[in-house]
């Protein structure tokens, strides 16, 4: 699997992984956006971010925006359903009706440039290319992965 063989890189290294949601693991172009419930669970995706969670030096976080408030909880119920090997207290859903409706890569960046990551890597799995450049161009030292790092 590519993904854990380009982890196997860092094995040294506390990595603490976030994975989008939208296009990564739940398939958006399915159902209506307002009704999370409804997106096709992309499993090849989730099982292989499943046994990345079994990596004692990985620590895996959703990190996903959604529009309006209430879809924090679908998100949380999908996860519940469909991956819950991601810890509730590992889950960051944004959304962007109460910031003021920022930009999804806006809200990302400010996320992750809030962590202490003095003591591990930040890694992001992402299928946003504005959202990577975005933050390739303000982070460093941080591992950038398109979603097609999940396809073997």
């Amino acid at each position: 699997m590519y993904i854990k063989d380009f982890f196997e890189n860092y094995k040294n290294d506390k990595i603490k992984l976030f994975v989008d949601m939208d296009g990564v693991i739940a398939d958006y172009d399915v159902g209506k956006p307002s009704n999370y419930d409804e997106k096709r669970p992309l499993f090849s995706n989730i099982s292989k971010l499943n046994e990345i969670s079994k990596e004692s030096n990985i620590e895996l976080y959703i990190l996903s925006v959604c529009r309006m408030t209430e879809g924090i909880e679908q998100k949380n119920y999908w996860l519940d359903k469909y991956a819950p090997f991601f810890k509730k207290e590992n889950r960051v859903i944004l959304d962007r009706e109460s910031n003021d409706f920022q930009h999804s890569k806006d809200l990302k960046l400010n996320y992750i440039k809030s962590l202490n990551n003095e003591n591990c890597l930040i890694a992001v799995i992402d299928d946003d290319c504005q959202i990577l450049k975005e933050l390739n161009e303000n982070i460093k030292n941080i591992i950038l992965l398109k979603d097609t790092a999940l396809v073997d």
